[in-house]
């Protein structure tokens, strides 16, 4: 799959490329002592030149927030000399420590690729941060930086008060009454209002109320976890549970691997009543009008009372799509006798029992519901508009998270920055050799799929799910069983010519064909999550917000 504004594919720094060798005696520690001093020294100095002669010329450096304030990415010596030039000056990093620890040496993710990791810590001006860089050889025997990675920490003077800087004064018979002083917010306003209470904006809460920030968070459903548990029965999660733990309060080692989507919402509604967030249920945010550096809101409580308050931040932690979820029209819609549905009001399969169902879309939820529909005995097709990259969860994840996101792997908060240290572009390279991978591991699978005539891809340029995920948030199925039954017809496929129009019993097709339909479910995307913001703020705050989603020119998450 090739995208209108192409991916950089930055090359792969090969040992044949960069015409090099591992000498079998090589000392990785030194070599990193070496490389780390000199950086260091430079750095505090804030000698531009200095640092840049330690990286190759198409290195990558990226930063979070230690030293720019925002997600940045530079590639090429060019802009990174620029960025160090812009911001050494008043970031200020000094005390810069090696961390020499089981991830300081030589890793060798494949044969011809090698590069000497090494962690460490430093500070700011403002603030307490860590850093990752990886070294490569150049022919010459010399080591120099191809991808380093800051990001901060801690602000200094506003610690989190966890471990020892928990409360630690008794409190007998008063807690309660406390509690709820302080989700009421009956003397003060808070000072952050977060729109949503789904995983995000309860990760979000639980962050601020470590920094003792006063947060509240609006939710509009009936209690925390319903934007999970009024989904469709059959949602599971497709990723693995190393890679979904929460600040504060990891999943116990009990979790399954794959969270069923109202054990999640039990967990979520748990969590924060366990971190003693402050959540409003059953609310929403009338309104909200910006007056100088705050923001006037109303918001309309379950009881049919309101409330006003000015705050000095909102974030909307309300998704990626809007509540209603993208719904296309066709011709002859108004003529079907049957019935439509978005996959986001879909329920049960058990609500079309001895119905015939086509399920329009072919990514996960359509993957997902038309499972249900085959294990609940009900005649499903699945109408498949374009092509799906798909990967095994048994094979795509020992490939792309093994000894990282796995039973055993690192710990969450290295695995994270780990992952977080490899810039979008410069692993295009990496990602495609993992593609690869998966596929021949699939391999049975995708013949499978194909002779049955799904469409597949093979993702943007080549890259997989990853890409995919992060630029548009779909276009592929994390298969956990549907696709074999794809491809053994027991979940039946239409494809190849575009809907000309709905008919009074089901859809016709552009190349003449008909499809027989009591109920059509669109699993067809969930649309603009800037509705959110407009319906709140208004249309002039939601022109100037920025695009949800996606990657910007320098890979970056929008």
């Amino acid at each position: 799959m090739t995208t209108a504004n192409a991916l950089p594919e930055p090359p792969l720094p090969t040992l044949q490329r960069l015409n090099a060798t591992i000498p079998a005696d090589l000392d990785a520690k030194t070599i990193a002592k070496a490389w780390f001093a000199a950086f260091a020294k430079s750095a505090e100095a804030g000698d531009v030149q200095g640092v840049t002669q330690l990286f190759v010329e198409d290195a990558f450096w990226r930063d979070m927030l230690a030293l720019t304030w925002d997600f940045r990415t530079f590639s090429g010596l060019q802009k990174i000399t620029q960025f160090l030039t812009d911001r050494l000056g008043s970031a200020r990093p000094k005390a810069f420590t090696l961390r020499d620890d089981a991830y300081l040496g030589l890793q060798q993710p494949y044969p011809d690729i090698a590069w000497i990791n090494l962690f460490f810590d430093f500070e700011t001006e403002s603030g307490i941060a860590f850093g990752i860089a990886r070294l490569i050889p150049n022919g010459n025997g010399e080591w120099k930086a191809h991808t380093v990675y800051t990001n901060l920490e801690d602000l200094k003077g506003f610690p989190e008060k966890i471990g020892p800087l928990r409360n630690a004064a008794p409190n007998h018979g008063k807690w309660v009454d406390d509690r709820k002083k302080e989700i009421e917010f009956q003397d003060k306003a808070p000072t952050v209002l977060i729109v949503g209470g789904g995983q995000s904006g309860l990760e979000v809460a639980a962050r601020l109320k470590a920094l003792d920030i006063p947060t509240l968070i609006v939710e509009k459903n009936q209690r925390i976890g319903d934007n999970w548990r009024n989904r469709y029965d059959a949602l599971c999660l497709h990723d693995p549970v190393w890679y979904d733990h929460m600040p504060y309060l990891p999943f116990p080692p009990t979790w399954p691997v794959y969270t069923p989507a109202v054990k999640l919402a039990n967990w979520l509604e748990s969590y924060a009543e366990a971190l003693e967030l402050n959540v409003w249920t059953a609310s929403s945010v009338v309104s909200a009008t910006q007056e100088g550096e705050s923001w006037n809101v109303r918001i309309s409580r379950g009881d049919g009372t309101e409330r006003n308050f000015t705050v000095r931040h909102i974030v909307f932690a309300t998704g990626l799509g809007s509540n209603d979820g993208v719904f296309p029209t066709y011709p002859g819609m108004d003529k079907f006798k049957g019935q439509l549905l978005h996959s986001s009001r879909h329920k049960s399969a058990a609500d079309h029992l001895g119905k015939k169902v086509v399920v329009i879309g072919a990514c996960t939820s359509a993957h997902d519901i038309c499972v249900d529909y085959f294990e609940q005995g009900v005649d499903v097709t699945m109408y498949q508009r374009g092509p799906t990259y798909v990967m095994s969860t048994s094979n795509g994840w020992k490939v792309l998270m093994e000894g990282v996101y796995s039973e055993g792997g690192l710990p969450t908060e290295i695995a994270d920055r780990l992952n977080a240290s490899f810039p979008h572009h410069s692993n295009v390279g990496l990602a495609q050799r993992s593609t690869k991978a998966i596929a021949e591991l699939d391999k049975d699978l995708l013949d499978g799929l194909r002779a049955r005539g799904f469409l597949l891809t093979d993702g943007i340029q080549g890259t997989g799910f990853g890409l995919l995920a992060w630029s548009k948030a779909g276009g592929y199925y994390l298969d956990t069983g549907a696709s074999q039954l794809i491809a053994d017809g027991k979940i039946k496929l239409k494809n190849g010519s575009l809907i000309e129009s709905f008919t009074e019993t089901g859809l016709k097709f552009e190349d003449g064909s008909e499809l027989a339909a009591d109920v059509v479910v669109f699993a067809t995307g969930l649309g603009d999550s800037g509705a959110h913001i407009r319906k709140v703020c208004g249309e002039e705050v939601a022109k100037s917000v920025k695009p949800v989603w996606g990657l910007d020119p320098e890979g970056e998450l929008k």
